[in-house]
């Protein structure tokens, strides 16, 4: 995969650095890029899927990142049952563990709070398991999500949080405004704060098990001293 990407490697311009993290922005430094693959973490999307999520990028401008990012070995394109549509390769998938650690880093930010920002439920299939880094679980848990109409899994195992599109709806369905999501897996709030503030069906011991950030026990074990 490194053979094939430093030969076919193709964008605007190169930092010209003998470093990995120079060369990665080489692939990924470009405007909108990063968001392309935060989309399409949750799984595979049509082009204008792509363009109605993220508003404000050009019709060409998005059409020239997908065919760089196609040609870097990040993107592939796939026939499925509703046409062609952009999904990540294995070596695209990867971009995952870097995008949670930059939207740790950057979640002080946030804290202005949303303003006439857009937003995409689907975002936070990133989000959660950055903000839930260190939870696990064993057995595993499998909490449903939904969120302005969107319906995601999180699934915390001996491994940690991963998040995703299921095909099913789980047994155990936690609903309320993003806020709401975000400040829980945050710890901003507290499980019965986040309760009456939404609307919660299934075992409650699965909702504590995924949506309790482990700096919330630290400072409950601190605070029970």
């Amino acid at each position: 995969m490194v053979e094939k990407v430093n030969n076919n490697f193709k964008g605007s311009r190169s930092y010209g650095q003998f470093c990995a993290l120079a060369r990665s922005l080489d692939v990924v430094g470009d405007r909108w890029t990063l968001l392309i693959a935060r989309e399409l973490l949750p799984g595979p999307m049509r082009y204008t899927e792509l363009k109605t999520s993220l508003k404000g990028i050009a019709t060409n401008l998005l059409s020239e990142r997908l065919k760089t990012m196609e040609a870097n070995g990040i993107v592939e394109r796939r026939l499925e049952d509703a046409g062609v549509v952009y999904a990540l390769t294995s070596w695209g998938a990867g971009l995952r563990e870097p995008m949670e650690a930059l939207g740790r880093w950057g979640a002080p930010l946030l804290a202005t709070g949303r303003g006439d920002d857009a937003f995409q439920p689907r975002w936070l299939t990133l989000a959660l398991p950055a903000l839930l880094r260190g939870v696990t679980a064993s057995p595993p848990v499998e909490l449903g999500i939904e969120t302005d109409g969107f319906l995601m899994a999180l699934r915390v195992d001996e491994d940690g949080p991963s998040a995703f599109v299921p095909d099913r709806e789980p047994a155990s369905v936690f609903t309320a405004a993003p806020d709401v999501v975000v400040a829980l897996a945050a710890g901003a709030i507290s499980i019965e704060q986040a309760i009456a503030a939404g609307e919660f069906r299934g075992d409650s011991n699965v909702l504590r098990t995924a949506l309790t950030p482990v700096h919330a026990n630290v400072t409950a074990l601190t605070n029970s001293d």
